[in-house]
């Protein structure tokens, strides 16, 4: 566009021979609002394509109606130095610009529409294979329960680290642990019923003796009450036990003096070595504990009544207390037989019944409960039971528990 000044100072302008879109318009206007020049398009209109428009100081961009269409103008100011000597106004239809718009909208639709379809067919195949896996659990869990095999286990070829390979290993781990609890309770079961007919065919063969003689053998008498005495034992035992893992039994939380504790007890068990053995005292400190005297007393009762029972005459037996840190610490040793290695992390089970175990005495009192029961209490004093063993040298129980800080109240949850 070429355009310059006249002498007497009017816009002159020359719009070259453009080729413009057909709705594409182009005007000039002069400082008169007279117009100077326009496209060929428009020549016919001589009014402003944005009248409004006409008025500012600067280029700005309107939209406005001419002739039933909608157009976008573009108004500049032309200007020499500081004077205004003309408007340039530049215009295009917004049909092109509305139809480019509903063709976006089409597309989104239609792409919105696609991505809708997409999203649901890769939630329903992913719904699909996590719902059948779900669905091979139940399966599975219903097979096991018919069939009554919880040696089975419910196989999961995904990720083990997504939810339900997660799961899968929790349920897993379940039939584990009651594939073990159902074999301890058979086994359990299983050797209640040994301990049990044993007494029973002696009190039955006592009792058949004496009915063939007029005079009743008092030999016999005592044999009877002493597998009585026996059996009464071992149920109470096995009540205690029974109430212990249900709960139900309260742990009084009294300051104890384990250290007078243990001398009372030593001091009761002397008539039971019959000078057989040597029940001896090692080393000892002053200890105070936090816990329930009469059960601990029951722990130290145990563990010495049983090494009294598998120490060979002429043996030793030898009980120390000490302070090791923050912890009390109990041994009894022995030098009997020994503890095979295999036995070893089955000797705190209920009657278990090894070729070398020591949890079920030789003199016949023994039911495989009393370090059972010693285990419990110290588990639920705070603390731990060890033992150690080598065959043919003997064997070292060792208890830990916990220092008394300050007070002792209420009772052990």
């Amino acid at each position: 566009m070429n355009t310059q000044l006249d002498a007497d100072g009017h816009l002159n302008v020359a719009l070259p021979q453009l080729d413009l879109p057909e709705d594409v318009f182009v005007q000039v206007w002069g400082r008169d609002n007279s117009l100077v020049s326009a496209s060929q398009n428009i020549s016919i209109l001589n009014s402003p394509l944005d009248t409004t428009g006409m008025h500012s100081s600067i280029p700005i961009f309107r939209d406005v109606i001419r002739g039933g269409a909608r157009l976008r103008v573009l108004t500049v100011p032309l200007e020499s130095g500081d004077r205004l000597e003309g408007i340039l106004q530049v215009g295009t239809r917004m049909d092109v610009v509305n139809a480019t718009q509903q063709t976006l909208l089409e597309v989104l639709l239609v792409g919105t529409i696609f991505a809708i379809l997409a999203a649901g067919l890769a939630a329903w195949f992913s719904t699909r294979q996590a719902l059948h896996a779900l669905d091979n659990v139940t399966k599975t869990a219903l097979q096991i329960t018919s069939a009554d095999d919880l040696s089975r286990r419910i196989p999961y070829t995904g990720a083990p680290t997504d939810e339900v390979g997660q799961l899968v290993a929790a349920f897993n781990q379940t039939l584990s642990r009651l594939e073990n609890l159902f074999y301890t309770q058979r086994r359990f079961l299983a050797d209640v019923g040994h301990e049990l007919r044993t007494p029973l065919t002696v009190i039955k063969g006592n009792v058949g003796l004496m009915r063939k003689i007029r005079d009743f053998d008092e030999e016999s008498l005592l044999t009877i009450e002493d597998e009585v005495d026996r059996l009464t034992r071992m149920v109470g035992d096995l009540l205690l036990l029974a109430q212990a893992e249900s709960g139900k039994i309260p742990l009084a939380n009294e300051l104890v003096e384990l250290d007078t504790l243990l001398l009372e007890v030593l001091n009761q068990m002397q008539v039971l070595t019959h000078d057989r053995i040597q029940l001896n005292l090692g080393s000892i400190d002053q200890v105070l504990v936090c816990g329930d005297r009469d059960r601990l007393k029951q722990v130290i009762v145990n563990l010495v009544g049983n090494a009294i029972n598998y120490t060979p005459k002429g043996g030793e037996i030898v009980v120390g207390l000490g302070k090791v840190a923050d912890r009390a610490q109990l041994t009894v040793t022995d030098n009997g037989p020994g503890i095979a290695p295999e036995d070893l992390p089955h000797v705190f089970e209920r009657f278990y019944r090894g070729e070398k175990s020591r949890t079920r005495q030789k003199d016949g009192k023994g039911f495989g409960l009393g370090l059972s029961i010693a285990y419990w209490i110290v588990r639920n004093h705070g603390g731990r039971i060890e033992v150690s063993s080598t065959l043919g040298q003997g064997t070292t129980f060792c208890v830990w528990l916990p220092l008394a800080k300050g007070d002792c109240k209420g009772t052990i949850s």
